[in-house]
Parts: C-alpha cells; structure tokens; sequence
C-alpha cells in the first residue's frame, strides 16, 4: 500500500512540474537580416505551438521588453539552435517606443 501511495505522489508531483516546463521563456533572438534595423531591441521566446497561446507569447515578449516599448511580433522559427525539443518554436519580437 505505501508503494502504490508513494507512486500515486510520484506521478502527482511529476504532472505538476511538467506543466511548468512547457511554459514559454525568453531565450537569444535572431540577428538581424538584410532591410531589418539592425539597432532595434529584439527578444525571443521559445514556446510550444501546441501547449502555449499566442497571446502567452506576447506577453512574455512583453516582460522582457522595456516599459515604454511595444513589444511587436517579428519572426518565428523552428532551428531547435536556442530552443529545446519540446518548445521548438522561437518568437522573435522588436521593442518598438510606444506611440
């Protein structure tokens, strides 16, 4: 009985921590290309496509931005260079001076 409770527990915590690490977090942004200002502030977010909202990924580009910036969506790619396996995607956003 102490096994199946302690496994019960086990299973209970794991679920838990697992939600947390899919949760989108700030990672490198992409360089700039060629026409793209080179100056801009840029961040990047790696998520999960198929866990993490677009509106999660704004906001967390948002949080990394300064407060009088905009953060403005730029980019998405799938290189797997910055991001981990299971947040694949890397949202590159420019903060933009609020207008």
């Amino acid at each position: 009985m102490r096994i199946a409770r302690a496994l019960v527990v086990l299973v209970a915590v794991s679920v838990l921590a697992g939600c947390s690490g899919l949760a989108p977090y700030p990672t490198y942004p992409r360089i700039a290309g060629l026409g793209e200002e080179a100056t801009a502030l840029r961040v990047a977010i790696c998520y999960n496509t198929l866990v993490s909202t677009l509106e999660e990924v704004q906001v967390a580009a948002q949080q990394e931005c300064p407060s009088d910036t905009t953060a403005s969506p730029l980019d998405t790619d799938w290189h797997l260079q910055y991001c981990p396996l299971l947040l694949p995607a890397r949202a590159t956003f420019v903060c933009a001076a609020k207008k």
